[in-house]
């Protein structure tokens, strides 16, 4: 086999060559295997003059101290202020009034005419329903029930009593006596 051999160098001894171009190769494979990934995502390092800002932290301590500067002021000054009696007279002693106030309550008592005519229109109306003839229905219902049934419901009618309705027109009371019905089985 190791006449076949070529070696890709001039040799002198073709054997020796190819076992130190095998051991080369497997050494080159068994390198190729064990290769970890060698890229490099971190980025690079900001440099500490672009991450601090030295001259914008000067800048805010600068303008906090203004601010505290004017709050002093302004705080001594409000003191003076509630410490002195005052010699401008502040005060207003009027009441406040509304421009449309006129407007408004012509609104309201053109608002409550309306409303007491509507008032007055219901009222005045008659009712249009027959109770009369409602009592009569419910009689006749009542007797037809009572016809129909197996057992007589005289529990129920012991226990009705006489019915007073007042009307909202007028305060008349109607006095109906519910008669008890006589089932004959």
């Amino acid at each position: 086999m190791h006449r076949a051999y070529q070696p890709l160098k001039p040799a002198t001894n073709r054997f020796l060559q190819q076992r130190w171009d095998q051991s080369i190769y497997e050494d080159h494979r068994r390198k190729v295997s064990s290769a970890q990934p060698a890229v490099d995502a971190r980025g690079t390092k900001a440099p500490a003059h672009v991450q601090l800002k030295l001259k914008k932290v000067q800048l805010q301590h600068e303008r906090q101290a203004i601010i505290d500067r004017d709050n002093h002021l302004l705080s001594s000054r409000l003191a003076d202020i509630v410490l002195s009696k005052g010699l401008v007279d502040h005060r207003n002693h009027y009441l406040q009034r509304s421009l449309n106030t006129d407007k408004r309550r012509a609104e309201l008592l053109h608002v409550t005419c309306q409303n007491q005519a509507v008032y007055r229109r219901i009222t005045a109306r008659q009712s249009e329903y027959r109770r009369q003839l409602w009592l009569k229905d419910w009689e006749k219902v009542e007797q037809r029930r009572n016809d129909i049934t197996r057992y007589p419901r005289a529990p129920s009618h012991k226990q009705r009593t006489e019915r007073k309705v007042r009307f909202a027109a007028g305060d008349t009371e109607e006095h109906s006596n519910n008669t008890e019905a006589t089932d004959t089985d």
